[in-house]
C-alpha cells in the first residue's frame, strides 16, 4: 500500500474519532475498517500504530485498540514543552540559519498563505508542518530536531484540530509572518517568543481543542 492511502487512512480515522463516530474508549476492530476501506489488515494495523503514537488510541494486549481522549492536564503538559522546545529552535535559528534557507522558509510561509485565502486548514497544516521543520533542521541541532518531530507527530491530530476555529487560520499565518521577520532580524529572543506564542494551547485556542474533544466523546 503507498504512502498516499495510508495517510488518508490516518486521516480518516482521525477525524472519525474527533466527530464522534468512533467514541472515547470505543475499540477500533481491524476488520471492520479493513472493509471499511477496502484494505488488508495490514495498512490498517499500521494507521492505529501511527494513531496510537499521538494518543489517540491505546493499545490493550490481547484485547485491540481503544479510542482514546487525553485530559486536559495532559494536553497542556505536552503543548507547554513543544512551544519550549520551538521556541529554542527558533532563538538557535536566528543565529544559525542561512540565506537560503531563510528563502525556502518564505516559500513555505508563502504556500501557508495561499491555503488561507483558499480556506483550506488541512493544506495549510500541510504547508504549516514544512514551515516548522524547517526551523527545526536550521536550528543547527539535530538532537533538538530529533524531539521536537516526535512530539510534533504526537500532537499532530491537535495541532490539525485548533486549525479549524474560526478565524485561527489568519491568525497563525499572522504569527508566521512574525517568526519569520524575527528571523530574518537575527533577533533570537525575540523570535523564541513569538514561536513560543504560536504554538502554546491557550485562552480560546485551547477552549476549542477541549470543546471538540468533549463534543466527539459525548
Amino acid at each position: 500500500m503507498n504512502k498516499v492511502n495510508f495517510e488518508t487512512i490516518v486521516d480518516e480515522v482521525e477525524s472519525l474519532i474527533f466527530d464522534g463516530t468512533y467514541a472515547n474508549g470505543e475499540r477500533l476492530d481491524e476488520a471492520q475498517l479493513a472493509a471499511r476501506f477496502s484494505v488488508s489488515r495490514t495498512p490498517v494495523r499500521e494507521a492505529l500504530q501511527r494513531l496510537a503514537a499521538s494518543g489517540l488510541v491505546e493499545h490493550i494486549p490481547r484485547r485491540g485498540g481503544f479510542v482514546r481522549h487525553p485530559g486536559p492536564v495532559e494536553l497542556v503538559e505536552m503543548f507547554e514543552v513543544m512551544a519550549e522546545l520551538e521556541a529554542t529552535c527558533a532563538r538557535l535559528a536566528a543565529l544559525r540559519i542561512e540565506e537560503r534557507a531563510l528563502d525556502d522558509l518564505r516559500a513555505a510561509n508563502m504556500r501557508c498563505k495561499k491555503a488561507v485565502k483558499a480556506g483550506d486548514s488541512d493544506r495549510f497544516y500541510d504547508e504549516n508542518e514544512t514551515f516548522h521543520h524547517l526551523i527545526y533542521r536550521n536550528a543547527g541541532n539535530s538532537f533538538l530536531d530529533g524531539e521536537c518531530r516526535r512530539l510534533h507527530h504526537r500532537l499532530k491530530p491537535f495541532r490539525r484540530m485548533q486549525l479549524r476555529a474560526p478565524g485561527r487560520l489568519k491568525q497563525s499565518m499572522a504569527e508566521h509572518e512574525a517568526i519569520v521577520r524575527h528571523l530574518s532580524a537575527r533577533n533570537g529572543i525575540a523570535a523564541a517568543a513569538a514561536m513560543r506564542d504560536h504554538v502554546a494551547v491557550q485562552g480560546e485556542k485551547f477552549h476549542h481543542l477541549m470543546t471538540n474533544l468533549d463534543t466527539a466523546a459525548e
